[in-house]
């Protein structure tokens, strides 16, 4: 590595809401250099930004991070997400000293942002404080404004998109805002993006609604700096070759996600019936064959991507016909489809599009509804507690009249508002053994009945439940480094054998290899671990719930699968060995932080 900062700006844009004050500051080489983008370099500002554990996730000191990856801004395929990193409002430890510790928390998503913030001159954005009335942040190049969003405070994120741009009066604006489960404080509520991509995960948008930050709108005239632009042409002409032979193409191109919804249910792996089942027997009518056939009306792509997995579906018939909106796609057509026995497509649609427009997560909210209804099923809550909605299994309309409850924290709505472990404090019985989460964020769409990797995934990830974390040490280093690169997990099989590491170093100057990679994302990895061991996270927080060991899968491929709880401690006994963590307690070990070059970490801890 070089002292010399290639590929960046070197420029952050900070913005303190409570001050107004904003200022561009410098993006330290070593910073970059070991932490690339993204995740990762957000983590790093978070660690730094947060000296002491304990803070409030929705304290005005809490930063609130948009960074998009050294990639973003490039004609690179695949290569657009934007990562929010912050502390994170849905998670918390069994116990801690800190009443409001919690886990760091990182959502992406793809679309147009983080290209624009990099044309705009920026590797990324810090947002402090909290502004005394609504308001939204516009950035043109190095003009940067926040103006008043109290007019549009309230509204929901369809009539806010084209509200917002009407006034923008520039369709070159790229931006991101919330809905009103933002603005009311639900812990698991979503920044969007053209309506419909969201970075859900860890309630970033629970965040940016405590800093009364509406929307940001992004336009910039830049281009990214590259060290080595014949090799970086050369590099990229080569992965767009890559790209063409790439075999899952195609089906990413027909299908998006979606084409796991039969797949996944065929092989018992879906999350059904609040994961009680791993098969929907009605799977068909919502999958990406009947999507094809009966919805879909036009595919989309993200900033120069080849796969177009993107689908907008139009309903033309029965009770919701005219609802026209992205999707479904898998977790979307798992936790409001499959996970609540819902097999209608036109009523899914609808639950897709009002989780959307109200801002919520999309799997937090499925999960949500799913343990309600099977706590109401089992008569531990009754119609009174739903404030008379008869919440059942395959009732769309019971479930819309919930998904409002929650975001606007009405009634019931405001304990639902909280996820499913604040839910089964306050119901008891055995509620808990059927609340499906980890350290407090609720579990995707797949089921972990069958698959002990996926129970490591869902268990040892940074920022609670995640279904995107990896299966094991070196595949988890590698997804910590490609979400601060910036490009898709969806495309990896595109990019060939050296693609990434070529294309990196051409960027930076620096010489990439593959393990240079693989070490970065375990930097990272081991960084965000050291943020939540200092908040009061330890092995006791690596839990999941008893229905996984003691009620076994009754229909489908798997039946009567369940897992085994001293095999489940063996492999994460396992796990933290490999990781070089200390088994009892989770810690990690000085001497390989001071190995990753994490000593100012291992001083902390």
């Amino acid at each position: 590595m070089t002292d010399t900062l290639h590929g960046y700006h070197g420029v952050l844009l900070d913005v303190n809401l409570s001050s107004g004050e904003i200022k561009r500051i410098s993006l330290p080489p070593e910073d970059a250099h070991g932490f690339l983008g993204g995740r990762g370099l957000g983590v790093k500002l978070l660690w730094d930004r947060i000296s002491q554990p304990g803070l409030d996730p929705l304290s005005p000191k809490n930063p609130l991070m948009v960074m998009p990856g050294p990639f973003c801004g490039f004609p690179i395929p695949s290569a657009s997400r934007t990562c929010f990193v912050t502390k994170s409002p849905t998670t918390s430890p069994i116990s801690s000293k800190y009443p409001h510790a919690s886990t760091i928390t990182y959502s992406n998503f793809g679309g147009f942002l983080g290209p624009e913030i990099r044309f705009a001159g920026y590797d990324g954005i810090v947002i402090t404080g909290r502004a005394a009335s609504p308001v939204y942040l516009v950035i043109d190049d190095e003009k940067v404004e926040i103006r008043d969003a109290g007019k549009y405070w309230g509204m929901k994120t369809d009539a806010f998109d084209r509200a917002i741009m009407k006034e923008l009066g520039d369709r070159r604006f790229e931006t991101c805002y919330i809905g009103p489960a933002g603005e009311n404080g639900v812990r698991y509520s979503a920044i969007l993006h053209t309506s419909a991509r969201g970075a859900g995960r860890g309630g970033a948008g629970c965040v940016m609604g405590s800093k009364h930050l509406k929307a940001i709108a992004v336009k910039g005239s830049q281009t990214p700096p590259v060290a080595d632009h014949k090799r970086f042409l050369t590099a990229l002409e080569d992965v767009r070759a890559s790209f063409k032979k790439y075999s899952g193409l195609a089906n990413w191109r027909r299908y998006g996600t979606a084409s796991a919804l039969i797949s996944s249910s065929d092989n018992g792996t879906q999350a059904v019936k609040n994961y009680r089942e791993g098969t929907f027997r009605d799977i068909d009518k919502i999958g990406g064959v009947a999507a094809e056939q009966t919805l879909w009306v036009r595919d989309t792509a993200c900033f120069c991507c080849p796969l177009a997995c993107h689908k907008t579906g139009a309903v033309r018939s029965g009770p919701y016909a005219g609802t026209t909106h992205d999707g479904p796609e898998y977790e979307t057509g798992t936790m409001l489809g499959a996970n609540l026995l819902i097999g209608d497509m036109g009523g899914l649609m609808r639950a897709i599009a009002d989780v959307d427009n109200l801002g919520l997560d999309q799997i937090s909210a499925g999960n949500v509804l799913g343990f309600l209804m099977e706590a109401h099923e089992k008569g531990h809550i009754d119609t009174k507690f739903l404030d008379g909605i008869d919440l059942k299994w395959g009732d769309i309309d019971s479930a819309l009249k919930m998904l409002d409850k929650i975001a606007y924290r009405d009634g019931v709505g405001d304990l639902a508002s909280r996820g499913v472990r604040a839910l089964s404090e306050a119901i008891g019985a055995d509620s808990k053994s059927f609340a499906i989460h980890s350290k407090g964020q609720e579990y995707a769409a797949w089921n972990a009945h069958t698959r002990k990797t996926q129970v490591l995934c869902y268990v040892s990830c940074n920022r609670g439940a995640c279904h995107l974390n990896g299966h094991n040490p070196r595949s988890q280093n590698q997804y910590a480094a490609l979400d601060s690169t910036g490009y898709c997990r969806f495309a990896t099989g595109g990019f060939g054998k050296n693609g990434i590491t070529e294309l990196l170093s051409a960027i930076t100057g620096s010489e990439w290899t593959e393990e240079d990679y693989l070490l970065t994302g375990e930097r990272i990895y081991n960084l965000e671990k050291c943020f939540n061991y200092r908040e009061g996270f330890r092995r006791r927080d690596d839990q999941i719930p008893d229905r996984f060991f003691t009620e076994p899968l009754t229909e489908g491929p798997k039946k009567g699968a369940a897992l085994d709880r001293e095999e489940f401690v063996r492999m994460m006994t396992g796990y933290y060995q490999e990781r070089d963590w200390d088994p009892q307690t989770t810690k990690p070990n000085a001497d390989k932080l001071l190995t990753l070059g994490l000593d100012f970490a291992a001083r902390k801890i």
